[in-house]
């Protein structure tokens, strides 16, 4: 039997609202990992067209796919493992991110479009529209199981969705953090 493979990057993806940024940070706090938003790799071009309710075309995502791509390699090479949300919409954009490294992981969060737009119409000062929601349900192609991915329910308190996929993952929180 093979040992499992070290994680160097776990990327929580899912639609806008899923909750990718909150399980991201509370996930990579419990095991101790560090977090980025994938946000964050986004030109400011992708951020205006966002704001003003018009979706990214698949142009508009590659250079915004391969930053986080080469920040994975980058923060893998140097032992530095860390958590990302990232949208990760469709199964091309998702082999860029991973490209053939098993030691990255996925987490998809999975919802109803109801419960996200429920979220949505809650969340305020993010530049992601409500308005945007059917598009980026039409464009998810969900994860398969040869995509090494966890999947999760986020209709369940924050903490039960990070013991949750710590446990599928078989990472242990870090001492110190409020689940040790």
């Amino acid at each position: 039997m093979q040992a499992p493979t070290k994680i160097s990057a776990i990327i929580v993806m899912g639609v806008s609202g899923s909750g990718k940024s909150t399980i991201a940070a509370a996930l990579a706090k419990h095991i101790g990992f560090a977090c980025e938003d994938g946000d964050s790799y986004h030109p400011a071009s992708n951020v205006a067209k966002m704001h003003a309710g018009t979706p990214l075309t698949d142009e508009d995502r590659w250079p915004w796919l391969q930053a986080i791509a080469d920040d994975i390699d980058r923060r893998a090479a140097t032992g530095r493992p860390f958590v990302v949300s990232c949208s990760a919409l469709k199964r091309a954009y998702r082999d860029v991110l991973v490209h053939g490294r098993p030691d990255v992981r996925l987490v998809y969060l999975k919802g109803t479009r109801d419960l996200i737009a429920e979220r949505l119409t809650l969340r305020k000062g993010h530049f992601m529209p409500a308005s945007l929601l059917d598009s980026q349900f039409a464009t998810i192609e969900e994860p398969t199981v040869d995509e090494n991915v966890v999947v999760v329910d986020i209709d369940a308190p924050v903490d039960r969705i990070v013991a949750t996929i710590a446990d599928r993952l078989r990472m242990s929180p870090e001492p110190g953090s409020l689940a040790s």
